[in-house]
């Protein structure tokens, strides 16, 4: 057998503690489970980011974000840096994106050879944090409208665009199929599902009737007793000015749900797809998300947090040569580049090992968040079963995820917890990282308020659509019959 396929397909804002994979006793997701009963289950898998963009930027080029400049979700990904879209391009393979990916700036490739789709958030500077004034509230942030407002719908927005990604990367597959392009394919279909608002379509609302939704531990925290994060979170994002209460947060915890299940149904359809065109055997399936979710848990939503909801996120591999275990070491989205391209460069570990079920003793994982919300850098290191986190600006914590899994108990102050505040402050010049992270704001937020002056020239992506080549024409007797080229079977001449 040559080299597989690829499917990579990617979630937004998937948390794993809320996947019936990994222990959820109500959310129902079929199609995940199977696939995972068939392979390889990442038990600690983490974002790198706990915001969209600088998790999916380090997730591509198997680099940290600050590393790239990954800085936020306006931040550019620079055209110089190769991703698994590059790499796997050069190696032979057939490169393609249906979906999300948050780039942003004139590059809407990145390596893909084609891409099918828009993408739903803008690709400008417009969402750059400010640093200079980090109590100034930008009407692009979050808001508690989400929870208040959650609940069943029949469209939202979210919803065209993910059947949209799912239809035309459908659509890709079979006509792939009737060409001759004899390339291994490495598709990406990115959704942006189960990403608030909480809005679930009416019908796997529906499936969660009569069920006894789980209400956060400590929803009703007061918000004088919240820690540093969740005062800086209420101060992002909530501020008291949309008021949520128990009954609305079941809601939107069974939207919430309700878009699992939806999630489950698109992940179907590829599957199915697959199995219709004969490509199962032949396709490595990898299914994750960009970050996680709060959902309502410590009085927080959302991201931009380093707790476990908000930054652990399903990882499943399944297809040729991948066997049916679960792995408990914790991994993170920059271990992806050197598995997939097989080239051990940046700052991942290739999954092979584990893989293959044998041991990896010198894994770690590294976040790093400099977006809203903060005005200084913020570190993250998963070591075995501890978590710790530091910034320059609210000191360290430290947690045993062994025996304090909610993450209650700081003990930041014992020898392990000085010796790895030392080792953060050495190997991160976190003062020269701050001052990268304030003048790259200022520069694209000077040339973002330039450039929406006069005739705008626009960076979003424009998917290409050849009609000439879609249906029947009279271009010349030597055309492909465009329908025996799709039809299924085939047809016997």
């Amino acid at each position: 057998m040559g080299k597989p396929n690829i499917l990579f397909v990617m979630f937004d804002q998937m948390a794993a503690l809320s996947l019936p994979v990994y222990g959820h006793p109500i959310v129902r997701m079929p199609n995940l489970e199977a696939l995972a009963r068939r392979g390889t289950v990442f038990e600690n898998a983490y974002c790198n980011a706990p915001l969209c963009s600088p998790a999916r930027f380090a997730m591509m080029t198997g680099r940290l974000p600050a590393a790239i400049g990954a800085y936020d979700n306006a931040a550019e990904l620079p055209s110089d840096q190769p991703t698994w879209a590059h790499r796997l391009r050069a190696q032979g393979y057939r490169t393609c994106l249906s979906g999300k990916m948050d780039f942003t700036g004139a590059d809407q490739l990145h390596g893909y050879e084609e891409r099918l789709t828009t993408d739903l958030s803008p690709s400008d500077f417009g969402w750059v944090p400010n640093w200079d004034r980090p109590d100034q509230v930008q009407n692009w942030y979050h808001t508690m409208a989400s929870v208040a407002e959650a609940g069943p719908c029949d469209y939202t927005l979210n919803m065209q665009y993910d059947e949209d990604a799912c239809f035309k990367a459908i659509q890709w597959l079979h006509r792939r199929s009737g060409e001759q392009d004899e390339r291994p394919f490495a598709l990406t279909v990115s959704f942006m599902h189960p990403h608030d608002p909480y809005q679930a379509p009416r019908a796997f609302w529906d499936w969660y009737e009569g069920k006894a939704i789980d209400a956060p531990d400590d929803n009703g925290q007061p918000i004088a007793s919240r820690d540093l994060f969740g005062q800086r979170m209420y101060r992002l994002y909530d501020r008291g000015e949309i008021p949520v209460d128990a009954a609305q947060t079941l809601r939107a915890r069974r939207a919430y749900y309700g878009m699992l299940s939806y999630c489950d149904a698109l992940l179907g359809r590829l599957l199915d797809r697959l199995d219709l065109l004969g490509l199962t055997d032949d396709t490595l399936v990898v299914v994750t998300s960009d970050h996680g979710d709060m959902l309502g848990e410590r009085g927080l939503w959302y991201k931009m947090v380093f707790f476990e909801r908000a930054i652990r996120v399903p990882l499943v591999f399944a297809g040729p040569g991948i066997a049916a275990r679960r792995v408990p070491d914790p991994i993170s989205h920059v271990d992806l580049m050197p598995t997939l391209t097989g080239l051990a460069e940046g700052d991942g570990r290739s999954l092979f090992r584990l893989l293959n079920g044998d041991a990896d003793n010198r894994r770690e994982v590294v976040g790093q968040y400099m977006g809203e919300g903060y005005d200084h850098p913020l570190i993250m290191l998963r070591r075995e079963n501890w978590k710790f986190i530091h910034s320059a600006a609210d000191g360290s914590f430290l947690y045993d995820l062994a025996t304090d899994p909610m993450e209650r108990r700081n003990v930041a102050e014992s020898d392990l917890g000085r010796a790895l505040r030392d080792e953060v402050v050495q190997r991160w010049n976190l003062a020269a990282l701050r001052e990268a992270v304030l003048a790259s704001q200022r520069r694209r937020r000077l040339i973002h308020g330039a450039l929406t002056q006069g005739r705008i020239a626009a960076w979003d992506f424009e998917p290409p659509e050849n009609a000439a080549q879609s249906y029947w024409r009279n271009y010349g007797d030597a055309r492909p019959d465009p329908d025996r080229a799709l039809r299924l079977p085939r047809a016997v001449p």
